[in-house]
């Protein structure tokens, strides 16, 4: 073989040599870079649906839960609640049980305004003079209707009636309870000067309603330290109950009044009893802006059994 052909296939065994070398590094290039490759697309897709669909869809979710739910619940709670409905009828059965604190209340089932026949009227209004302390402005118009059980009755009609005045200067004390309630001459009563009062014996005890009392109604009087007293001792010492009083200085003795003193009218006056039992009814006066003396016309008083 000849210097030549030998240098020539050196030459190729070099280029050879380097050509395989060349391919070893290139393969190994690429098996390195194809993991990279391969990984990266991996990275995002498992990222891609936690940051940017799941928690958005999560967020949504929660979103809803709190703006839908809480106001369903509360809504639920108001409309259908056993407690809701527990509370609204109770209120409605206490005030039917309960009565009226004060009789005369038209609001009372069955009950039915008292019969009262009036007088017929001597005057009309107040007169201008009248300077009274503690005194009442008049209404101007008619009383209202007095409402109570429709078996109430004027129970005093005809009762006995005594007096700390035994003899009157006028009238006798009978005359108190014979249903005659005028102003003309021959219907009143002219009792002492000074405290006098008088005392209706019902004979029985009774639930008192309503007590109405005229002194005198001729003319538009005023009469002082008016006490009305009911009780079932005939001595009123025990169960002893107040229902008026417009003794403002406790002249009378029987404590200091909350009252108005008040002008006669034909209309007398009318006190309320509240249902209180007793047998015996007891009135005070002490004279009016006339004169020192007092008077009496009728007393009825309003009672049941």
């Amino acid at each position: 073989m000849s210097k030549k052909s030998l240098n020539t296939i050196m030459n190729v065994s070099i280029c050879v040599l380097i050509a395989m070398a060349l391919l070893v590094v290139a393969s190994c290039k690429q098996s390195e870079e194809e993991p990279t490759t391969e990984t990266k697309p991996e990275k995002p897709d498992t990222k891609t649906p936690v940051v940017s669909v799941d928690p958005v869809k999560e967020t949504v979710k929660k979103v809803s839960d709190v703006s839908v739910d809480p106001v369903k619940e509360p809504v639920t709670k108001v409309i259908e609640s056993p407690e809701v409905t527990k509370v609204v009828p109770p209120p409605t059965k206490v005030i039917e049980e309960v009565k009226p604190p004060v009789s005369g209340d038209a609001s009372t089932p069955k009950w039915v305004p008292i019969p009262i026949k009036l007088p017929k009227p001597m005057f009309v209004g107040t007169p201008q003079d009248t300077k009274v302390e503690n005194l009442e402005k008049p209404s101007g118009k008619p009383r209202p209707p007095f409402y109570a059980p429709p078996s109430v009755k004027n129970v005093a009609l005809e009762k006995p009636v005594t007096s700390t005045d035994e003899e009157p200067i006028i009238g006798e004390i009978e005359m108190i309870t014979d249903g005659d309630k005028e102003a003309a001459d021959g219907s009143y009563v002219e009792l002492g000067p000074f405290k006098q009062s008088v005392t209706v014996d019902l004979e029985a005890e009774y639930e008192i309603y309503a007590i109405v009392c005229w002194h005198y109604h001729k003319q538009a009087r005023v009469y002082f330290d008016v006490v009305v007293q009911v009780a079932s001792d005939p001595d009123f010492i025990s169960n002893v109950t107040t229902v008026f009083n417009n003794d403002i200085d406790n002249s009378v003795g029987l404590g200091v009044g909350k009252d108005k003193h008040y002008t006669e009218t034909s209309e007398g006056r009318l006190i309320a009893g509240k249902g209180v039992k007793a047998r015996y009814v007891r009135l005070y006066s002490k004279g009016n802006n006339g004169n020192d003396l007092n008077h009496y016309i009728e007393v009825e008083v309003y009672g049941k059994p």
